[in-house]
């Protein structure tokens, strides 16, 4: 299981993510710089780091290395709900409590997830949201 990102991994990968192709040390550092005050050799240690913990895999180019994501953002995030949820003592409480906290739009996207999903032949019904009245 994944470890959660610390605050600068997490936004380093977030770069990496959106950005779907090998990147430079150089290229996510430009990029932050358009939000905050960061050193190259900063990233480059994050970056590294993040290679080591096995989140991106990198290849020489030159003198620099090229790095891309090993998994993506949703495989990342779905690593992270399972292992919270298996932390629980009580799953199915734990589940009530996440569920009664989504928003509307939250809660469209697990019934959306619930007619993909299909584990061992079994289809879950999922009713559709009663549509909201209009005040």
């Amino acid at each position: 299981m994944p470890r959660p990102l610390g605050e600068l991994e997490d936004t380093v990968m977030t770069r990496v993510w959106r950005w779907n192709r090998p990147v430079t040390v150089r290229e996510v550092l430009e990029d932050l710089r358009d939000d905050r005050s960061i050193a190259y050799t900063t990233v480059m240690t994050v970056m590294d780091n993040l290679h080591q913990k096995g989140w991106l895999r990198r290849r020489q180019e030159g003198r620099a290395y090229r790095y891309e994501p090993v998994s993506t953002r949703a495989a990342y995030s779905a690593a992270l709900m399972n292992e919270a949820w298996a932390s629980s003592d009580n799953a199915a409480a734990a589940l009530v409590e996440f569920f009664g906290r989504m928003t509307p739009e939250q809660l469209d996207a697990v019934r959306d997830a619930l007619r993909v999903v299909q584990l061992n032949d079994v289809h879950v019904d999922v009713p559709e949201r009663a549509p909201r009245e209009s005040h």
